[in-house]
């Protein structure tokens, strides 16, 4: 299960750093009721990404950007 977690963050990394991401598109797309699959809090409490309330927008945070250049370097080896 950890892999299927680590490659589903990786994903929702990627799709976050596409563009400023909304909330409810957040939301929308990444809420699960599933504990075992909770990527959207997992990155929040992993600091990968902020959410900025003012503006009601997702990005990805100098973490999340090194994690997401990491796992893309190791994937052109």
């Amino acid at each position: 299960m950890a892999e299927a977690t680590a490659a589903l963050t990786l994903q929702f990394l990627d799709w976050v750093a596409d563009g400023r991401r909304s909330y409810a598109d957040v939301m929308e797309t990444w809420r699960s009721s599933c504990p075992r699959l909770s990527i959207w809090e997992d990155a929040l409490l992993a600091g990968l990404v902020h959410y900025d309330p003012a503006s009601r927008t997702v990005e990805l945070t100098d973490q999340g950007l090194a994690a997401l250049g990491r796992e893309k370097r190791r994937a052109a080896e």
